[in-house]
């Protein structure tokens, strides 16, 4: 009896630890939750993908809100937290990373809110100026958190105050969702497509 008990408590563990397990997904190597908890909120994976430049994979990102979106209108209009994850996938200069989210920025974000969106994008290429570098294996968050605003998370750690402006996190989004994204095959993968 007590033999049978055990092989269930170990059968149990196994079947606890296969659900755990089933619950990430393998983007070139980079293990990325189902879903994640942002400040009470369970935000669920919406898609992920690679990042190439030219025949280079630069990074892997994956993009987190409460309820799946298959547009990016949908994703700008949902409501709640959300969350953009990179993991890179080489050794990058911060300052190179900054200047590409700044020139992806400029060319996705729409004309009107341009000039009231500048003092945050010279905030957020300077976050990225502090790093230096980010190696592979690197990771960072970009969160909208409702009340709060766009925190960027970098290696685990905050990176200063929120960006308040609602608009500010929409255009970062741009970079890779917008009419002209960093890389049109993250883009649909992002937004739930198959690769």
């Amino acid at each position: 009896m007590a033999l049978r008990n055990k092989f269930a408590l170990a059968l149990a563990g196994a079947m606890v630890s296969l659900g755990a397990f089933a619950a990430q997904v393998d983007v070139a190597g980079v293990k990325l939750d189902d879903s994640v908890d942002l400040r009470g909120t369970k935000l669920q994976l919406n898609g992920a993908g690679i990042r190439y430049k030219a025949i280079f994979k630069v990074y892997v990102a994956a993009l987190y809100v409460g309820k799946k979106v298959a547009t990016p209108e949908e994703f700008y209009a949902a409501t709640g937290p959300k969350r953009m994850a990179i993991t890179m996938l080489r050794d990058i200069d911060s300052n190179e990373l900054g200047k590409a989210f700044t020139k992806g920025f400029e060319e996705n974000a729409p004309k009107g809110e341009m000039s009231k969106l500048i003092p945050g994008l010279i905030r957020m290429g300077q976050v990225f100026a502090d790093q230096k570098k980010l190696i592979a294996g690197d990771s960072f968050t970009t969160d909208w958190i409702p009340g709060t605003g766009t925190v960027i998370t970098v290696k685990g750690k905050v990176q200063g105050e929120p960006f308040k402006e609602p608009e500010f996190f929409n255009a970062l989004m741009r970079i890779w969702l917008g009419p002209n994204p960093a890389d049109w095959k993250l883009k649909e993968t992002l937004l739930g497509k198959a690769a």
